[in-house]
């Protein structure tokens, strides 16, 4: 499996440290930047990747660009649209951009936080709509990471005749934090796939973790995990589901 496989040129001498053009097989903006603060993948993707709305890599080209004094950032690009898992479809490309802001970067208790904005304009063929928009609000702090994410998608699959089917969606977590390793995290997503439809889903998952110190620039983590997912609305209502794991991350 290849996901990562780009050429990047850097703008560090001409402008703000950290600004740059990709071209090739890359992050696209939304997951990776989401991922920085959002560390539990190794426990379960993002909402809007689980879920299958947006992926994290894909053939193409971007820019970003690191706003002066550490107010935010930009980064945009056009990509095939498909995905690193999948071929080409067709001949329609994606438009990506994430916008974020860090409204108050000189005071130290709120410098953590940030509101972004993100929005994906694709087709799966001409006229058939694909669109996605995202509104996200995170903070950072020693003892306390948060997140709430709000989704809205358009999907009129295979054929610009068929109706546009709307579905939105919500994700809040947080993660409770001390100074010697160990942390939590109590994530709730829920998401309506159809709004001319009742079905929708809600997912809980919750537990303690623990941060090993990172040893030679490897970073090692456990986590047992409770997670309940549950069908409402549905005409043939599925029954509740609830798993409980042990996961691991290895990082290096």
């Amino acid at each position: 499996r290849l996901k990562y496989a780009y050429g990047q040129f850097n703008f560090d001498d001409w402008t703000t440290k950290g600004s740059w053009v990709r071209f090739g097989l890359q992050q696209t903006p939304y997951i990776d930047f989401y991922e920085t603060i959002y560390r539990y993948r190794f426990a379960g993707t993002i909402f809007v990747d689980r879920e299958g709305f947006l992926t994290s890599s894909d053939l193409g080209a971007s820019a970003h660009w690191n706003i002066p004094e550490n107010f935010g950032d930009i980064h945009a690009g056009v990509y095939n649209g498909e995905g690193y898992a999948n071929v080409e479809q067709n001949d329609q490309k994606s438009f990506q951009i994430r916008g974020t802001l860090r409204p108050l970067p000189m005071i130290a208790a709120l410098r953590g936080l940030r509101l972004t904005g993100f929005y994906d304009d694709d087709h799966y063929v001409k006229d058939a709509k694909k669109q996605r928009f995202n509104a996200l609000i995170t903070y950072e702090s020693p003892y306390l990471n948060f997140g709430a994410e709000y989704l809205k998608a358009k999907d009129q699959n295979a054929s610009a005749l068929k109706p546009v089917v709307e579905a939105n969606g919500y994700s809040i977590w947080l993660t409770p934090r001390t100074s010697f390793g160990l942390e939590g995290l109590i994530r709730w997503d829920r998401i309506d796939p159809n709004d001319a439809q009742t079905a929708r889903r809600q997912r809980f998952m919750a537990g303690p973790a623990y941060w090993f110190p990172v040893q030679k620039g490897v970073a090692a983590a456990l986590m047992l995990q409770y997670e309940q997912l549950r069908y409402m609305g549905a005409p043939a209502q599925k029954p509740t589901e609830e798993r409980w794991s042990l996961n691991a991350l290895f990082n290096f």
